[in-house]
């Protein structure tokens, strides 16, 4: 697994001491898993947002985003963020608020 972990460490910096919290290696990187669902990510020195599909057009219009593509084909609701696009450590935490937004959705509607 090779990834960015001076972005591991200020991924988990933001992400503090927030209950519920794992990390896997998925993707050829790191996820970050809010009870067992993906919020975020890195691949190689990319971040990975699970934003879902209400927000996917919102986030893919940030500056440094595009759709995550590992086939060929996009993987609707998840999007990478370029360094570029996270180089300040509020849009950082941002990105993973909105993350972590949708996984505490998927884990809601899982119970219902």
């Amino acid at each position: 697994m090779v990834f960015d972990e001076r972005l591991a460490g200020r991924m988990r910096k933001a992400l503090g001491q927030r209950k519920g919290i794992t990390e896997k290696n998925m993707f050829g990187g790191l996820a970050f898993l809010l009870d067992g669902k993906m919020c975020c990510g890195i691949v190689k020195d990319e971040m990975i947002v699970r934003v879902g599909p209400d927000r996917y057009e919102e986030v893919l219009a940030r500056p440094h985003a595009r759709p995550m593509d590992f086939t060929g084909r996009p993987m609707k609701g998840f999007v990478f963020v370029g360094q570029a696009g996270i180089e300040s450590d509020e849009i950082l935490a941002e990105l993973i608020e909105l993350g972590l937004k949708y996984a505490q959705k998927a884990k809601n509607s899982a119970r219902n």
